[in-house]
């Protein structure tokens, strides 16, 4: 499946980041990739500042899901 998008990271001036964002059919989409699935933090910033974009955690127990569906 080809799935075109813009890609971008995003970061804070006091340095809490997306690790990818993807900009597609008029949408933002954040992932952070963690190889904990129990060391992440969901990104409140990010969810106030694009309150109808989604945010994923990948980790190493969902990144071949998160790959295969990409």
């Amino acid at each position: 499946q080809n799935i075109f998008s813009n890609n971008y990271f995003w970061r804070t001036y006091d340095q809490k980041e997306v690790d990818l964002v993807e900009e597609r059919e008029g949408r933002l989409f954040g992932f952070e990739f963690k190889w904990n699935p129990k060391k992440h933090k969901i990104q409140k910033e990010w969810l106030k500042t694009y309150a109808n974009a989604s945010f994923d955690v990948v980790n190493k127990d969902n990144f071949l899901e998160w790959l295969l569906w990409e």
